[in-house]
């Protein structure tokens, strides 16, 4: 069976095969990360919402106007990598463009199901040609089931829209993260996804220039998926080469993202939208992390917050942090 659906987008050819393939373009209304070698027998690999990704290769590439690429999802019996056939195809319209998507190779409840998934994302693709903003995507909110990853996803997603509006005057701005700037603290966490990814094995490409939200993007993404692959309930190389519980390295990503998402947030006086239960999951996460570290100067003495204070800020809190006027 297949599935087929046309949307018209109020922009030129050009823009709208940029939205559908590039993967700066995809975070905003599609994916939480995107890899793209964007060529005949090049790969991709997207995580769609948290813990589940997406991966194939693209089959024929006619820029502006046409991709077609195998769909499969990672750690599938019933459709893994490739197995079925996406293709997107841009026509010149009066209004800007006409994209019709077709998925083919698909049983009826495969079919059933991406349809869902499709009619869901292809509104966000309008929503984001109409207004240049999806606005953020609830099915990225709780992540099922919830595990230091599939968190770390959830944390990354509420993190892109704050990253993308902090201005250049926000960069010299204090954090409530003590002696960092805007800037400064986007360095720290780029320095942390790198020593993360490497007790889990893995030795990533830290992005040095572009927009920040790209550099944190691509630089979390390869951390994430680094510890995709490691079995939690082992061990791995901590700190000096002593071996440590993998799960408890693990929850130090999602806590890393979260709390430092939520400095950048107070910074540029933005809010950061993540779900009670993702925070809840980091605070119990926090519990195990936060009280050694704070002999180390990781984190300060924990402060009280306001009655009315939400789950976020409270965690926040608990971390020693307190809220900055910007």
């Amino acid at each position: 069976m297949s599935f087929s659906k046309t949307v018209t987008l109020p922009v030129p050819p050009d823009e709208a095969f940029a939205l559908v393939t590039q993967p700066e373009r995809l975070r905003r209304w599609k994916t939480v990360s995107a890899y793209v070698d964007l060529r005949a027998g090049g790969e991709y690999r997207w995580t769609i919402t948290p813990g589940h990704v997406a991966a194939g290769t693209f089959r024929e590439i006619e820029p502006g106007r046409r991709v077609v690429y195998g769909w499969g999802w990672e750690g599938s019996d019933d459709l893994p990598p490739d197995a079925s056939t996406v293709t997107v195809t841009i026509e010149p319209d009066a209004a800007g463009s006409r994209v019709t998507l077709e998925h083919d190779g698909l049983s009826e409840e495969q079919a059933k199901m991406h349809a869902e998934g499709w009619n869901h994302y292809l509104e966000r693709l309008v929503r984001l040609a109409t207004s240049g903003d999806a606005g953020p995507d609830e099915w990225d909110l709780v992540p099922d089931p919830l595990t230091p990853v599939t968190a770390a996803d959830a944390a990354l997603a509420a993190l892109q829209p704050v990253l993308r509006n902090v201005k250049d005057g926000d960069l010299s701005r204090p954090t409530p993260c003590a002696d960092f700037t805007c800037e400064a603290l986007v360095d720290h966490l780029l320095g942390s996804f790198a020593q993360l990814a490497a007790m889990a094995g893995r030795q990533i490409s830290v992005p040095q220039e572009g927009p920040i939200e790209d550099r944190v993007s691509v630089a979390a993404a390869q951390t994430i998926d680094a510890w995709r692959s490691v079995d939690l309930d082992g061990t791995v190389p901590g700190p000096g080469g002593t071996a440590m519980p993998a799960s408890f390295l693990a929850g130090v990503l999602p806590i890393e993202m979260l709390l430092h998402g939520w400095d950048l947030a107070q910074s540029s006086g933005q809010p950061l939208l993540v779900s009670d239960e993702v925070v809840d999951y980091v605070r119990g996460l926090a519990e195990s992390v936060v009280p050694p570290g704070r002999s180390r100067g990781s984190f300060g003495d924990e402060v009280t917050p306001p009655e009315d204070a939400s789950p976020l800020d409270r965690l926040a809190a608990y971390a020693g942090r307190s809220p900055v006027s910007v």
